[in-house]
């Protein structure tokens, strides 16, 4: 499993996750146990997907210390004005004495909250109650008026991204700024992305599943990843991409295959909650 340094005082986050958007609570709990026995040692999940408690059973069952594991979870756009409170109802429902990474799950702008949300992440930060703070779903402009604003830098921005959403301003202007990227829906979320001819010539070449090309790209990029499955062959699948490269004729191929298609919501025009 490699590691990547965050900007906080050391701490490092698995660049695999295993995400659990959409997994009902008690599914959950029984995917997570399957991930953290095949290897992964890093765990996504948020208030908004109702499955915290049972993350937090999978973790404290599992026998691994919690100092070698990493857990996220987010703030929902409704908690802006009470991001204390809300952290601390997520603590609970995990079961965990803290998390290794707490996120603005969007900044939802037409709310115009997230600058409060963030002083609240910061006081939790400095608390010591989550070891790492950062945002998912922001923009460069949503990012660049937090950066003016805060006293901690983010550590980390969460976004849609994959070979079809490729985000390469975004990204750039993270790496400026010391803020790791890290990819949701990195597969493109089953959506036609793994049927890709650009993807099965390089599945042919590397005997490698699509999926398995896709995530060592990821990789490769310098991005943390957080692919979501239920089904134990396809999260052993997913955590199969540390024994092989793609080289650079690779990269290139999966580069051309950008063409802007988002899949989620746009972080300018979503206000839900």
């Amino acid at each position: 499993m490699n590691s990547l340094l965050l900007n906080t005082d050391g701490v490092q986050i698995p660049q695999i996750g295993f995400g659990v958007w959409r997994v009902p609570d008690d599914e959950a709990e029984r995917s997570v146990e399957t991930a953290l026995e095949v290897g992964y040692r890093h765990i996504d999940t948020a208030t908004l997907y109702q499955n915290e408690a049972g993350v937090g059973r999978a973790v404290r069952a599992s026998g691994i210390p919690r100092a070698k594991l990493f857990v996220t979870t987010k703030l929902w756009n409704t908690d802006h004005e009470r991001p204390e409170e809300a952290f601390e109802e997520s603590l609970a429902r995990l079961g965990l004495d803290y998390v290794d990474l707490y996120l603005i799950h969007w900044p939802t702008p037409a709310r115009d909250t997230y600058l409060r949300a963030w002083r609240g992440l910061e006081k939790i930060y400095r608390d010591g109650r989550a070891k790492a703070i950062g945002v998912s779903n922001f923009t460069v402009e949503t990012l660049t008026r937090l950066l003016d604003e805060a006293d901690i830098a983010p550590s980390i921005n969460q976004i849609e991204l994959h070979p079809y959403l490729q985000q390469r301003e975004l990204r750039a202007f993270h790496e400026a700024n010391g803020i790791l990227t890290e990819a949701w829906s990195p597969l493109g979320q089953g959506r036609g992305l793994l049927e890709d001819r650009a993807l099965r010539v390089l599945s042919d070449k590397h005997n490698r599943t699509p999926a398995q090309i896709v995530l060592r790209w990821h990789i490769q990029l310098g991005n943390v990843a957080i692919p979501k499955s239920v089904t134990p062959s396809r999260i052993k699948e997913n955590f199969g991409v540390f024994d092989f490269v793609l080289d650079q004729e690779d990269v290139a191929a999966i580069g051309a295959m950008n063409i802007g298609k988002r899949l989620g919501p746009d972080p300018d025009q979503f206000n839900g909650g």
